[in-house]
């Protein structure tokens, strides 16, 4: 009998200041907060969470401020960047068309910058759904 093949949990994003960094992915990405304790905070309850923690240790400390690879899947991507905006989020890189869809890159108040994604075309695209960000199918 074979062990169950793991799954992913949760994905990391450390910060310095953890009392704004809970305003800013929650009041101001709107992200559904899970737990928060002193271990930081979740978000998401169910399928893969972001856990954002203080960054105490040495490694965690040079993690915060950088681009984080994490991309969130946003319908009506365009309207939550309006309100983005309303709430005074960074924006990185506004909201672009891009061949597999509309990407959009925010940054918390520590610098971590993720991207918000729509899976949009542009109405004259010749593109499969299936398509990919590499343009293979």
């Amino acid at each position: 009998m074979t062990a169950p093949a793991p799954a992913v949990y949760s994905i990391a994003i450390f910060v310095n200041d953890l009392v704004q960094a809970l305003e800013f992915y929650g009041d101001k990405l709107a992200l559904p907060l899970a737990r928060q304790g002193s271990f930081g905070a979740e978000f998401f309850g169910e399928g893969t969470r972001i856990g954002v923690h203080p960054a105490v240790h040495p490694d965690a400390r040079a993690l915060v401020g950088r681009h984080t690879g994490i991309t969130l899947f946003v319908p009506d991507l365009l309207h939550y960047c309006g309100e983005l905006h309303q709430r005074g989020v960074r924006f990185v890189t506004e909201p672009t068309q891009q061949a597999w869809g509309i990407m959009a890159m925010v940054a918390d108040p520590d610098g971590n910058v993720l991207a918000l994604w729509e899976d949009r075309l542009p109405e004259d695209a010749e593109h499969s759904p299936l398509d990919q960000a590499d343009g293979t199918a």
